[in-house]
């Protein structure tokens, strides 16, 4: 099939027939019920998927508990997912490659493609962000199958303990934080977790037997984050995040915990803060960086539906991030990102972005770091539409002695997708660290089969 064939969306995906499944989809699917079941919806409200230059558009209407389909115009929608019929003939394959697994990557990021437009109605848009992915993912599924998911054993038994302890930060001032340790390995690692999050995107990891035989791992919360109290510096939604109070306070949690020579892991703006850790390595005291989603420099327009009151943050803050995650990343783990990124606090996500966004500038830097006292391996997942694996391999080239990896069915959030898919690449990455430093680990420990 060509992708001119792909004119006539609805026509392509099957017509009134597939319009039907969906409206019987949407009557069964417990994650659309739970969307859309609420009072506060007190009038129908339709949306369209369509491809573009043509008038031809499948509609959506939502009401309250319900949802229903069918073949009509564009213009009688409030708003339209539109794109090239070459971008949707993407995005219904079996398994899209990067970025068609979703529509906010298809819209793009630091991917950017011509020809993706919402038309209509933006505020809409954004109050339904939640709805209409639900909608496109059950079509996908009409028209190509359910998604075959990465399989992921159920275990029930935890090694993670917990606790709390004072810190003082530049920015963030006296916090108290909540710091989570596995592991009995002579090789310390601290995780950081990506904006808008907290620590437990790591329990797959720290749970990991290789890793607890290999390491002693922690996992804090930043101020304000997850399990750690607020800064008592600023007021509630005034949140920001910078390179000194993020360093600062990673230095007092190693000082803290007296630890010696971690190396430091993390993802996304926690990606980029491993890069300044590098370079500030004497002062935090890291032994190595091994930055995920990483580079030295990311800015792009910025959105401020994540600190609007005109928006729930707690729905459109874990749906804008949603589709940068593999496709066939396990759906318990998809959801556990969800619910993280819904249960931050107004304006954490935000402030957090503004280091992410333009506030890391490590263009003029990163050259400067010196790999044999803090080795640096970086590590990208193919998925990420955010921070690009061209983006990290631009970046690991500016430093000498540095190493890059793309990971294989990964996304923007390696640690939680798929834990066990991850820590081979992780394990690597320490035992480069390891290897450079001359430190003399036990590589068996690392060994990437099974014993």
């Amino acid at each position: 099939m060509t992708s001119h064939s792909w004119q006539d969306l609805p026509k392509v995906l099957g017509g009134e027939e597939a319009a039907s499944q969906l409206s019987q989809s949407f009557s069964k699917d417990a994650q659309f019920l739970a969307f859309t079941t609420t009072d506060a919806i007190t009038k129908p409200v339709t949306f369209g998927i369509k491809a573009a230059g043509s008038d031809s558009t499948l509609l959506v209407t939502v009401d309250n508990g319900k949802g229903s389909a069918k073949i009509g115009h564009h213009k009688e929608s409030l708003f339209n997912l539109s794109a090239l019929p070459e971008q949707w003939e993407q995005f219904f394959k079996p398994i899209p490659v990067a970025p068609y697994q979703s529509y906010w990557g298809m819209i793009g990021m630091n991917i950017n493609q011509k020809g993706i437009v919402v038309l209509g109605d933006q505020d809409s848009f954004v109050h339904y962000t939640h709805v209409w992915r639900r909608a496109l993912e059950l079509l996908h599924d009409i028209h190509c199958g359910p998604v075959k998911a990465d399989e992921q054993p159920d275990v029930d038994e935890d090694y993670i303990t917990g606790r709390y302890i004072y810190i003082n930060a530049p920015v963030w001032g006296k916090c108290k934080v909540f710091v989570e340790q596995s592991g009995v390995g002579k090789q310390q690692i601290v995780f950081l977790h990506t904006a808008g999050s907290d620590g437990r995107q790591y329990h797959g990891v720290m749970n990991n037997e290789k890793m607890r035989k290999a390491c002693t791992m922690y996992a804090f919360d930043l101020p304000g984050h997850g399990r750690s109290f607020p800064s008592m510096s600023y007021y509630p939604g005034a949140h920001t995040t910078t390179e000194d109070s993020y360093i600062g306070c990673i230095a007092a949690v190693v000082k803290k915990l007296r630890m010696n020579k971690p190396i430091i892991c993390g993802a996304s703006m926690a990606g980029q803060v491993c890069l300044a850790v590098a370079i500030r390595s004497e002062e935090v005291g890291a032994g190595g960086c091994i930055p995920l989603q990483g580079s030295e420099y990311l800015t792009m327009q910025r959105q401020w539906h994540d600190r609007s009151p005109y928006v729930n943050q707690a729905l459109f803050n874990p749906e804008w991030v949603y589709g940068m995650m593999s496709p066939t990343a396990p759906e318990v783990n998809k959801a556990l990102i969800w619910h993280l990124y819904s249960a931050q606090a107004y304006g954490i996500f935000h402030g957090d972005l503004d280091f992410y966004f333009g506030g890391w500038d490590g263009r003029s830097r990163v050259g400067s770091i010196n790999t044999k006292k803090c080795p640096v391996y970086m590590l990208t997942g193919e998925y990420d539409w955010s921070n690009t694996p061209e983006m990290s391999q631009a970046t690991v080239d500016k430093i000498p002695g540095a190493q890059h990896k793309v990971m294989k069915g990964l996304g923007h959030f390696p640690a939680t997708e798929n834990p066990a898919k991850f820590v081979p690449y992780l394990l690597d990455a320490i035992e480069f660290i390891r290897r450079s430093k001359t430190t003399g680990l036990d590589i068996s420990i690392l060994r990437m089969t099974d014993d």
